[in-house]
């Protein structure tokens, strides 16, 4: 399956039915390849709204989310995002459309290698790929405008509050257990953060330390 014009204008039904109506957001989503990213036996299937497995255990998110995460953060187009959880890189190739440059982390060396050649592939020069500990962010190139933790926390992580911009925003799936989670927006003022619940979701837990691949 190719992403020709039908499947384009399927896939961009399904997020706007599913409440991603920001317009530069569906540009960019328009403009990035999801079959790309997916690989092998689920190849068939990388134009469905649905989350779908990669390499290391990990989850391509379903489109929905990808769009849904990205209308939060409220891109703008001199703004440097920090991603923490590359996995397949689709969602830093969606950012890229928007951002002047984005930073992604991923704890599984395999992962980053991947997306590094499909970055490459696509001539995405404003996307840097790091295999590093997500849980501490990026300080030597803090502090961000907007951060996407694409992996789920207790608690939105402290060090990555810190390397948020006064009026940044970062956008990060919070929750106790892989069952009941929530996609928090926070967003940094001079007095502190402001938190917003947007919606239940599902992501795989952030892990602390590198990954053995």
């Amino acid at each position: 399956m190719t992403f020709d014009a039908d499947a384009k204008m399927q896939f961009l039904f399904a997020l706007r039915s599913r409440g991603v109506t920001d317009s530069a957001t569906l540009k960019a989503m328009e403009a990035v390849d999801r079959g790309i990213f997916v690989q092998g036996y689920f190849a068939d299937r990388a134009y469905e709204d649905m989350p779908l497995p990669i390499a290391c255990g990990q989850t391509i998110s379903q489109p929905s989310v990808v769009g849904l995460m990205t209308q939060a953060l409220k891109i703008a187009p001199r703004d440097t995002v920090l991603e923490i959880g590359t996995g397949s890189g689709y969602q830093a190739a969606v950012l890229a459309q928007l951002a002047r440059r984005v930073y992604t982390i991923d704890r599984h060396r395999r992962l980053v290698r991947e997306a590094r050649a499909v970055f490459d592939r696509l001539g995405l020069t404003n996307v840097t790929a790091f295999t590093a500990d997500g849980s501490h962010g990026l300080p030597d190139q803090a502090p961000f405008d907007r951060i996407i933790v694409t992996a789920a926390a207790e608690d939105p992580p402290g060090p990555l509050l810190a390397q948020l911009k006064i009026g940044g925003i970062m956008v990060v799936p919070v929750g106790q257990s892989d069952a009941v989670q929530s996609l928090i927006r926070v967003t940094r003022s001079e007095t502190g953060f402001e938190y917003e619940e947007m919606r239940p979701v599902r992501f795989v837990p952030l892990v602390e330390g590198l990954g053995k691949d």
